[in-house]
């Protein structure tokens, strides 16, 4: 059975893409609470409230990044994307890595998370440490390619994922 690609992206598309974007926001932002929580609690104390509510927020948007890119891939999967708009090889190579490396890190950071706190796994911790400056950089590198579609290249890249009519 051969099903065509879509000419643009989905509102779901386009909403999962800009929520799981605002929750690892949330998670770079706040997510050092999750050190003070442990720290509290491994010395016998209690967190003060902030530090509980932002520590127990950063495993409930954890659960959440990772139930929502689920739900990204099965609908990737069953509706498909566009195609890429042409360019040359090697951003299209760059782009894809990106990309892949960006839904790696979105299963497997709330992954090793969930496996470092409920499992008390210290190997899933020092994985887990690393998402932040892995997010960071590939976060960077994934807007200052839509930019530079949108704003050098002017090849309406960008707009896809802004809007499901171009």
């Amino acid at each position: 059975m051969s099903r065509t690609q879509p000419a643009f992206y989905s509102p779901i598309h386009i909403l999962l893409h800009w929520v799981i974007a605002a929750l690892i926001l949330f998670q770079l932002i706040f997510g050092e609470s999750m050190g003070d929580l442990e720290h509290a609690l491994r010395d016998g104390g209690v967190p003060d409230a902030s530090t509980a509510f932002l520590g127990n927020a950063h495993i409930w948007v954890g659960i959440a990044v990772l139930a929502l890119t689920v739900v990204r891939l099965l609908v990737r999967l069953a509706f498909g994307v566009p195609s890429p708009l042409p360019t040359s090889r090697i951003q299209e190579l760059a782009a894809k890595a990106v990309h892949g490396l960006l839904y790696l890190g979105l299963l497997l950071a709330p992954i090793t998370g969930l496996l470092a706190w409920y499992g008390g796994i210290h190997t899933a911790e020092e994985i887990h440490e690393v998402f932040k400056p892995f997010f960071i950089v590939l976060t960077a590198l994934h807007v200052l390619g839509a930019l530079y579609h949108h704003v050098a290249l002017k090849d309406g890249t960008m707009m896809r994922m802004i809007s499901s009519r171009n």
